[in-house]
């Protein structure tokens, strides 16, 4: 036939096409696993697994098979911002995040349970997004935030110079709350009264926590809370969770990838993956 020998022994590099019913099959596993996930992520999660499949697909199939999740919106006013301690500036308005422990967020929210709520104060590095620190109570109290922030500084122990951005509440402005900041040379940063652009990725965060994790639980007593929120944060946001702002990778995942570029023997040092800024 005038064919030439690598002809004869070729094999194709190219993945065979996945049907609809074995794609369905896969998509459900990782709904299973992420009740909450899009199909963005469902996607991209599929593409990490190699299986190239195009979004629109993916749409298409998880929309007939009613796997398209909605969420009902609730809300409860947790930051108090008239009280008379001082309001410190915006610092990190416009910045670019560039490296670890450049700047912490800070920010309460709350839990429903049967009779009534449990608080949840949390702090995010900036950088990879990763909750660093956090704490459960019943109270809306100073406590409750100290507790966070002192397990963020056991955790990273950062040097001066870390910028601390928060809301303008009185857990935040508090004296004892600002006097261990600057104990340890942090700087102090404050939203604008009223606007949430201004620390819009702890809203993001706390909107991913109830739609994946709050909602779909009935938790009836802060023991319930108490057991499966550090769960969801440490083993599923932490480790697994497929981050948009990251190019799809979990924050711990983005980390070790921004550790391996910090010690190449780049000239400069610098870190090639930026987040995105929100």
């Amino acid at each position: 036939m005038s064919l030439a020998r690598s002809t004869f022994y070729y094999h194709s590099q190219i993945r065979p096409v996945v049907g609809d019913a074995e794609l369905i099959d896969r998509i459900e596993a990782i709904c299973l696993e992420f009740p909450r996930y899009g199909y963005r992520r469902v996607t991209a999660e599929l593409r990490r697994k190699k299986l190239p499949v195009n979004h629109k697909r993916v749409l298409r199939l998880m929309r007939q098979s009613d796997l398209l999740c909605r969420v009902k919106r609730r809300w409860v006013k947790t930051t108090d911002s008239r009280h008379g301690f001082p309001r410190y500036p915006n610092l990190v308005r416009g910045m670019v995040i560039s490296r670890l422990n450049q700047v912490w967020l800070s920010d309460i929210t709350y839990i429903r349970i049967h009779h009534g709520f449990v608080y949840l104060a949390a702090i995010l590095d900036a950088f990879s997004r990763r909750v660093i620190g956090y704490a459960i109570s019943r109270s809306l109290d100073a406590s409750l935030t100290l507790e966070a922030l002192r397990m963020a500084v056991a955790r990273r122990q950062p040097g001066p110079g870390l910028i601390h951005h928060s809301d303008r509440g009185v857990q935040y402005a508090s004296a004892e709350y600002v006097e261990v900041l600057k104990s340890h040379g942090f700087l102090v940063s404050m939203a604008r009264r009223g606007n949430p652009y201004d620390n819009a990725a702890m809203e993001s965060f706390f909107k991913t926590l109830k739609q994946e994790e709050v909602y779909l639980y009935e938790y009836e007593t802060t023991d319930d809370v108490m057991a499966r929120l550090p769960y969801f944060i440490e083993e599923v946001y932490n480790h697994k969770r497929l981050h948009s702002a990251l190019g799809y990778v979990p924050p711990e995942e983005f980390e070790e990838l921004a550790f391996k570029q910090a010690s190449s023997e780049l000239p400069d040092q610098t870190l090639l993956i930026l987040p995105v800024q929100s």
